[in-house]
């Protein structure tokens, strides 16, 4: 290209939005541009509607008029309202018009509760948002989260209907109905904007191994002429302005520039793949080195505190888990533990963390904090800290999934407490796995200095190159210090996944592969 993004990095910072990793495969304008009117790459506008079969009919002469109070639920266990529906009169089986937009972060638990009313007649010339909600008739709840809904493949989740006041654990002979949940995503450009772009400018250079290259000529051409070269088979004459200093007219080439292909293709979205059967496999790593301290006393990070509250480790493991839980559909997770000997072995550098010796994987994020737990009296803390058998580890089940025709994209979480002893191992691991369907977290806990492993986070560096001078085909590790996210109010989850959509499509897209291949 010509001198239209001279300076990429000034151009974005100027439009208020963040560097690119290098790798990145989207239009940077279309970006700015959406970027400068509140839309953020990351996220999705989706639109749920709702409907509901055999409800219970609360009225002597007619049926019920339902109506649904939708809610938020915090990490807190508080209800935020946030819409209410029309009411439907007289229907057991209402199919409400009224729909919901909300953004959704895949980084985020976004836990939604719906509340079933039947309105009483005497309020129903009220509009629903003036309705007491006391002085209506609960028909019924349901709970379930934003990420439940999407990664179904119709994107519709259906529900059963309780009682607040009822146990889930006891049986009921009174019929409550279903509630079900339908998402659409959202086109951004539903608003329309026209848009102006700077015509392309397109250099013809003659190669010299020197690197000194010699311009020959260029062309100024929009998508569409470009468009039209194409169609028609006609070339397009080089230029070559004139030298600063001179007021010469341009100088028209003999040599011609022809457009042999031409072709447009539509962006699938994050929400696309899932909706489209593919899957996010969670795969965790935890540091039991020396440095973590004793577990047995209180200043160790590793401490697991008799009140329950989680150390930092489990805290990790807890938040990214309950996240990536529901993109897994078995949710059976590989777990392994790192620079400790085993009971009556040698110091290991990847160990199953269920002390089994033929398999690694454990029942839900549950599993992953039992096995935990168990593996702290299992197991002498050792070192070094050494991540690249871990990381070849998961590689190599990426690179079996891969080869099987399996549509999985795989995320490891490794924590750890200190900077890692084979950084050049780690960055050959690495480099490799970047050609595989793999994203890795690493989570750095305690008070260790982690500036060194920020080299391993593209985003903060270049591209990580081998031994053998390969580059990684694009940017796999996303790193944070707990510490920097813990006390703030943002959560570690947050600050670590925003970044997997991201890599799981710019995977996906150099590979060409559709939703629905």
């Amino acid at each position: 290209m010509g001198n239209c993004f001279s300076d990429d990095a000034v151009g974005r910072s100027a439009a208020g939005a963040t560097p690119f990793s290098q790798n990145n495969t989207s239009n940077t304008a279309v970006d700015c541009f959406l970027l400068s009117r509140g839309y953020r790459g990351l996220y999705s506008q989706i639109e749920l509607s709702f409907s509901a079969s055999n409800l219970r009919d609360r009225d002597v002469f007619s049926q019920s008029d339902p109506m649904v109070v939708i809610y938020t639920k915090g990490r807190d266990g508080k209800l935020e309202e946030l819409d209410r529906t029309e009411v439907i009169q007289n229907s057991l089986n209402p199919k409400w018009i009224h729909k919901l937009k909300i953004t959704y972060l895949f980084e985020v638990v976004q836990t939604l509760v719906f509340f079933v009313y039947d309105v009483d007649t005497q309020y129903q010339n009220l509009g629903v948002k003036m309705l007491k909600l006391d002085e209506q008739q609960y028909l019924g709840e349901a709970t379930c989260v934003l990420s439940e809904i999407v990664t179904k493949s119709e994107r519709s989740l259906t529900l059963d209907l309780v009682y607040r006041e009822e146990s889930t654990s006891s049986t009921h002979t009174h019929h409550r109905g279903k509630f079900t949940v339908h998402a659409e995503e959202c086109v951004s450009s539903k608003t329309t904007t026209e848009m102006i772009l700077s015509p392309l400018i397109i250099e013809c250079y003659n190669f010299n191994n020197n690197g000194k290259h010699e311009l020959i000529g260029k062309v100024q051409k929009s998508l569409v002429e470009l468009e039209k070269l194409s169609f028609s088979g006609e070339g397009e004459n080089l230029f070559l302005l004139p030298s600063a200093g001179h007021d010469y007219h341009i100088k028209v080439l003999k040599s011609q520039l022809f457009v042999d292909k031409f072709s447009e293709s539509v962006q699938q979205t994050f929400l696309d793949y899932i909706a489209g059967g593919y899957e996010m496999n969670f795969m965790v790593a935890v540091d039991f080195t020396a440095s973590n301290g004793n577990p047995r006393l209180p200043d160790s990070l590793h401490f697991i505190d008799p009140s329950g509250r989680p150390n930092s480790y489990q805290r990790a493991i807890i938040e990214v888990g309950e996240v990536l839980q529901f993109y897994d559909s078995d949710k059976r997770f590989p777990a392994w533990g790192f620079g400790a000997r085993p009971i009556d072995g040698p110091v290991s550098h990847c160990f199953n963390l269920n002390g089994s010796s033929h398999y690694c994987e454990v029942e839900g994020t549950q599993g992953i904090l039992m096995a935990y737990t168990s593996a702290l009296h299992n197991v002498s803390l050792a070192g070094p800290t050494l991540f690249g058998p871990v990381v070849n580890n998961a590689a190599l089940i990426a690179s079996q999934s891969l080869a099987s025709g399996g549509r999985k994209y795989f995320v490891l979480l490794i924590i750890t407490d200190g900077v890692v002893t084979d950084l050049q191992e780690t960055k050959d691991a690495l480099v490799k796995a970047s050609d595989l369907p793999l994203s890795i977290l690493i989570v750095g806990v305690g008070g260790a200095d982690f500036k060194e492993m920020e080299v391993l986070d593209a985003d903060k560096g270049e591209r990580l190159e081998s031994t053998t001078g390969r580059v990684a085909s694009r940017d796999i590790v996303q790193f944070v210090p707990f510490r920097d996210v813990q006390g703030g109010g943002i959560s570690v989850v947050q600050e670590l996944l925003a970044e997997i959509p991201h890599q799981f499509l710019t995977y996906i897209r150099s590979r060409d592969v559709q939703p629905n291949s």
